[in-house]
C-alpha cells in the first residue's frame, strides 16, 4: 500500500511524494509542470522531467526533517521509528518546516 504526501510551494499544491514499497516517487502536478512560469522545487528535482523515482528519500525532502534531539523527541511523541523518514516527513512536513515548501499527508478521498 502506498502512502502519499501533497507537496506545496507557498501554499500551492505542486506535486505529490509517494512511498510504494521500497521506492519513493516525486511527481509534479500536470498544470504546474506544464506552466513554464513555475519554477522547479529544487535544483535536484528540475522540471526537465515530471516524475522522479528513488530507492531512498530524496535529499531535498530528507533535509526538511529535524535533526538530533529534535528528531528523537518528535519520533517519541509521534510514535514513529527514527529511521522511518517518510512517515516523519508526512507527520511534520506540514507545519514543522522552514521555508516555502511543505508536505502534508494526503487524506482519504
Amino acid at each position: 500500500m502506498a502512502a502519499n504526501g501533497i507537496v506545496y510551494l507557498n501554499d500551492e499544491a505542486i506535486g505529490t511524494i509517494t512511498k510504494a514499497g521500497k521506492e519513493f516517487i516525486f511527481r509534479y502536478n500536470d498544470d504546474y509542470y506544464n506552466n513554464p512560469q513555475k519554477k522547479a522545487i529544487s535544483v535536484t528535482l528540475p522540471k526537465t522531467q515530471q516524475e522522479y523515482r528513488s530507492g531512498e528519500l530524496f535529499p531535498f525532502f530528507f533535509n526538511m526533517l529535524s535533526e538530533g534531539v529534535n528528531r528523537k523527541l518528535q519520533c517519541q511523541q509521534l510514535k514513529i521509528d527514527e529511521n522511518d523518514y517518510f512517515s516523519l516527513l508526512l507527520a511534520t512536513g506540514g507545519n514543522e518546516t522552514i521555508g516555502a515548501v511543505s508536505v502534508k499527508q494526503e487524506t482519504e478521498k
